[in-house]
């Protein structure tokens, strides 16, 4: 949705963005070179204020910070509002993207990156290669899925963005406030589910 309302940039890619801008840069065009890195610096921002978010000394810490990232895009759909979505729009995505990726840690770093594949394809190949020469079988099976699970992600956003439009993203702002809902039962002493840090 975003790669294609925002014309090629990325809210979750940085690696994307990054080479956007040195091409920016290296034409002379420092309106989409300022794009890219403001992209590259919220989605930062983002991580650096749901790592804040998780350390608070609660069950909640996964609660608290999908509260970081739906805040960034509730925000986000909030600017939408009587305009097409512009560059504000855009920052607050790649920040509530950010956030998403401090959801899963472990020893207070990223333990599993929610936005971003290269680094899951790469242990995908790795186990894949295990499993040739006698290790787990099925231990890529998690890497595959989570590629499967952004890949067929990706599909339905733009999907529904080219029939909707950038109003979609109210529904995706919406569903992530419910699944923060969902953590914080989860997570709440007495449900059973177990806590998980």
């Amino acid at each position: 949705m975003a790669f294609i309302h925002f014309g090629g940039y990325f809210v979750s890619f940085m690696s994307g963005n990054s080479t956007r801008s040195s091409a920016g840069l290296a034409e002379g065009n420092f309106l989409e070179w300022a794009l890219a890195i403001g992209l590259v610096l919220g989605f930062v921002l983002g991580v650096a204020a749901a790592t804040l978010a998780s350390q608070v000394p609660s069950v909640h810490r996964r609660g608290a910070v999908l509260s970081v990232s739906s805040a960034f895009l509730s925000a986000s759909a909030f600017t939408t509002l009587g305009s097409a979505g512009g560059v504000l729009t855009a920052v607050l995505m790649a920040m509530s993207m950010g956030a998403i990726n401090a959801t899963y840690t472990r020893r207070g770093e990223v333990s599993v990156g929610l936005t971003y594949m290269t680094g899951a394809l790469v242990k995908m190949g790795q186990h894949l290669a295990a499993s040739l020469i006698g290790g787990p079988r099925w231990a890529w099976l998690p890497y595959g899925a989570l590629w499967a699970m952004i890949t067929l992600g990706s599909f339905v956003g733009a999907f529904l963005y080219l029939h909707v439009g950038l109003q979609i993203l109210w529904g995706a702002a919406l569903a992530l406030v419910a699944w923060t809902a969902v953590a914080f039962v989860r997570d709440s002493p007495g449900m059973g589910f177990g806590h998980r840090t």
